[in-house]
Order: structure tokens, then C-alpha cells, then sequence
């Protein structure tokens, strides 16, 4: 039987699989994963709530998956390999996989911003490219997602 959970019963996380040093970027950011609340298992829909100063994550792009943020309250910064763009409530962005089209949104106000993201999920295929550090994740052999500096030595 389907059954309609309110956003408050889904657990609110802000946990981050970084490795250090990386981790700090993400400090503020809370995550309720209402997809896996559901048992959906062929994208991922999260309610993002980041805290000042707080960004969404790294800036990168996937190989394999698609992304899409719709900003339901605050005004977070959007950075691309275009620069840098401010959004609103109501706004919507979209990040096809393959364009190498690095993106993270930051939380540069006073209030909290709440996005709901929605996302392919693809990890045995999915390679993630972080242009600004040195970092990289890529499926091992046994399918799973790890992290690696971009010479491929592990963290």
C-alpha cells in the first residue's frame, strides 16, 4: 500500500562520503532523502536545506547522471563554467550528464536556502569530476563509487 509521509517524518541528514580536507565545503548542509524514503531506486529526490555559508557541494560534473534543482525558498549562488549566477524561489536549473558543465550552489545569505534536487542515479557507470581540487570519483571494480586524487591514488 502507497502512504503519504509529511517531510518531517523523513530524516534529516548532514552527513557527507568526502574525504578530508574536502568535507568543510558541505558543513551546513542537511539532506532529507525522500526518494529512498519511498524505495525508489531509479533517481534520487532530495529536500537540501544549506545554512549560511553552506554549499550544496564540491563544483563538479557527471559523467552518467542528470541533475535538477528547483530553489523553494532563500536565494543560493549558482557557479558554472560560466561563472556565477544568483537564483530565487521558483527558479529551476538542469544539468545534463557528459557536458562537463562543473555546478554547486552556495548559500552566501543570512538565511537558510531549500532546494529539492533530483538526480539520475547511475553509480556503477558514473564518473564525477571536481575541477577545482583534486579529486575524482569513478566506479571500482566491483561497481562501487571511491574517490581518488586525479592521479588515481585513493583517499
Amino acid at each position: 500500500m502507497t502512504r503519504a509521509l509529511a517531510i518531517t517524518a523523513i530524516e534529516e541528514r548532514s552527513t557527507t562520503s568526502y574525504p578530508e580536507p574536502f568535507r568543510a565545503v558541505v558543513a551546513g548542509r542537511h539532506a532529507r532523502r525522500l526518494a529512498d524514503a519511498f524505495g525508489l531506486t531509479q533517481f534520487g529526490v532530495n529536500l537540501v536545506r544549506l545554512t549560511p555559508g553552506a554549499a550544496s557541494a564540491l563544483r563538479h560534473a557527471h559523467s552518467a547522471e542528470d541533475e535538477f534543482v528547483l530553489v523553494l525558498e532563500g536565494s543560493p549562488t549558482l557557479i558554472t563554467n560560466d561563472g556565477e549566477q544568483p537564483l530565487a524561489p521558483g527558479l529551476c536549473v538542469g544539468f545534463p550528464c557528459g557536458t562537463g558543465d562543473a555546478h554547486h550552489l552556495v548559500n552566501r545569505t543570512e538565511a537558510d536556502v531549500i532546494l529539492l534536487v533530483v538526480g539520475t542515479r547511475a553509480p556503477d557507470r558514473d564518473a564525477v569530476d571536481y575541477p577545482d581540487v583534486d579529486l575524482k570519483i569513478e566506479p571500482g571494480p566491483d561497481g562501487a563509487r571511491r574517490f581518488t586524487r586525479k592521479d588515481g591514488t585513493p583517499y
